[in-house]
């Protein structure tokens, strides 16, 4: 990853925990929660499109993650207001997908060293979107088999979730400098 600091980056983190938490509302058939989900999708579209013609130099894989990003709106738009193929903005989407992580994959989390830092506090929050992702994961296939708690697994995965999104936002200005000071520890 490059050195700039990211345009609109804490925009999309709130939309994508925003949309989260209206797949949550969702799932419990709560008032709101398809229009919740719908003005994500958008937010996060035109959000992502903004920063993508905001950004100077712009290579290949800039071009594939706003495809990606485009498609993946534009199925969950598709798919909210009930619109037929919705499954070609799937395939489109999987097919993006693909192709970033064949080119960026794992290594867009890392510096520019390609050595991950983490401190203490990061390996803690990690540990939380393992176990967020795991209760996502676990909670739609208990789901699909209608046993007992699934709802209440895939709720407590999807609110972990999201609380990994914004936890810079939740994060005091010495917490930030403490983690740069502190790059010993490694994933």
């Amino acid at each position: 990853m490059s050195n700039y600091k990211k345009i609109l980056k804490m925009p999309l983190r709130v939309s994508l925990a925003v949309l989260l938490s209206g797949v949550l509302a969702k799932m419990f058939e709560w008032p709101y929660a398809k229009e919740i989900v719908l003005y994500s999708f958008i937010a996060i579209g035109v959000l992502y499109t903004i920063r993508f013609f905001q950004k100077n130099e712009k290579q290949f894989i800039d071009f594939t993650k706003l495809a990606l990003v485009t498609f993946f709106s534009l199925y969950g738009i598709f798919t909210i207001l009930e619109f037929p193929y919705t499954l070609f903005f799937l395939v489109l989407m999987a097919i993006t997908f693909v192709m970033w992580f064949v080119m960026e994959g794992t290594a867009y989390f890392l510096d520019d060293d390609r050595r991950a830092k983490n401190s203490i506090y990061q390996i803690l929050w990690n540990c939380a979107l393992v176990v967020g992702t795991l209760g996502v994961i676990s909670g739609s296939l208990l789901k699909i088999l209608n046993w007992d708690y699934a709802v209440h697994i895939l709720s407590i995965g999807l609110t972990i979730v999201a609380a990994y999104i914004l936890k810079d936002v939740f994060v005091p200005e010495s917490s930030k400098q403490d983690e740069q000071g502190n790059e010993g520890y490694q994933i």
